[in-house]
């Protein structure tokens, strides 16, 4: 994939390529995952928390910060380290994206573990959250308890060196449809004001509630990129591409098409990130990054009950070459 896609758009539609995706693929060979959840697995994960069950809300956050989001307490104690941040509004995929993540890093040598003092020592749900994390990801019915990871911090490392730290938080404290314009949370305030690098994974899918909707969501993602820094980053993660007629092959897609879809369905999302830079405007319209992405397949067996399987390796791993690429740059 290009530096950023934007360079390389025509106006007829282009065949994205991930040879070398596929080549590193091929080269190490990650042996092959099969996994099924369990019969509670839904279509998509809703991470809105007045569908969770007093059982996981228990697990999860106190009644406190049920009633009220802005008394959960954050700390980034690693400011060096560069922060990922899935961001995007409820049921759109951000906690299976981070659980497809972790289970590719760690086939491929990394170590994904949760940041410990992100939260107080006293917040028995957050240690509960931590200690339950590895066992969640590597079951097969990782999917079905997502819900259960909601609000943590993790870390991606290497080596014994910190490559950089990713945020999974409830879709509601982002942007919750109900209440458009609600200000943001001051965790996300809190992660605004550190010093570390950002690269803010704005998460979008086809055919995602109404027109309305999406309207507010752009507008809000607008009032997100207000308060970022010159030097935050932007990866438009394009989710469930699996459910459009863009894919060729896994990994292949007819890129400029989808990027047309997602103007045409989130009118002034690119706006957002127009380049101004008086040179590189000539051949980069845009400041963002472009990643199609799929986490698995879903179907119902007929017997009723539903079924997940991991898609394909390129989704995560283009993701991250992404990532790694705008950590470095």
């Amino acid at each position: 994939m290009p530096e950023n896609i934007f360079d390389t758009i025509k106006e007829n539609d282009n065949i994205e390529q991930t040879e070398s995706v596929r080549n590193e693929y091929n080269e190490e060979s990650s042996p092959e995952q099969e996994s099924q959840v369990s019969t509670e697995m839904s279509d998509t994960i809703s991470d809105t928390m007045d569908v969770v069950t007093d059982s996981v809300k228990e697990d999860t956050f106190s009644d406190e910060e049920l009633t009220d989001p802005n008394k959960i307490n954050v700390v980034i104690a690693d400011e060096e380290c560069p922060l990922v941040i899935l961001f995007g509004p409820p049921a759109c995929g951000k906690t299976m994206t981070l659980v497809r993540l972790t289970r590719f890093l760690n086939e491929k040598g990394y170590q994904v573990s949760p940041i410990r003092n992100f939260r107080p020592a006293y917040d028995r749900n957050y240690t509960k959250m931590c200690d339950g994390f590895n066992t969640m990801i590597s079951n097969d019915d990782a999917a079905s308890s997502t819900d259960k990871i909601q609000f943590m911090l993790v870390q991606v490392m290497r080596g014994g060196r910190r490559l950089c730290q990713i945020l999974e938080a409830p879709g509601e404290l982002y942007f919750n449809p109900n209440n458009p314009t609600a200000d943001f949370p001051n965790f996300v305030k809190t992660i605004l004001n550190r010093k570390n690098r950002k690269i803010w994974a704005i998460m979008v899918e086809p055919d995602w509630l109404d027109s309305a909707d999406r309207k507010n969501y752009v507008q809000k993602i607008h009032k997100l990129k207000t308060k970022m820094r010159l030097y935050d980053k932007t990866i438009v993660v394009f989710n469930k591409i699996d459910k459009t007629d863009y894919v060729i092959s896994p990994g292949q897609i007819y890129t400029s098409s989808a990027i047309k879809e997602i103007e045409n369905i989130y009118p002034g999302l690119f706006e957002n990130f127009i380049n101004e830079h008086p040179i590189s405007k000539l051949w980069r319209k845009y400041n963002c990054r472009f990643v199609p992405f799929q986490t698995g397949d879903y179907s119902v067996t007929a017997d009723g009950k539903q079924t997940f399987q991991e898609g394909p390796v390129e989704y995560p791993s283009n993701l991250w070459k992404t990532i790694t690429n705008l950590i470095r740059g």
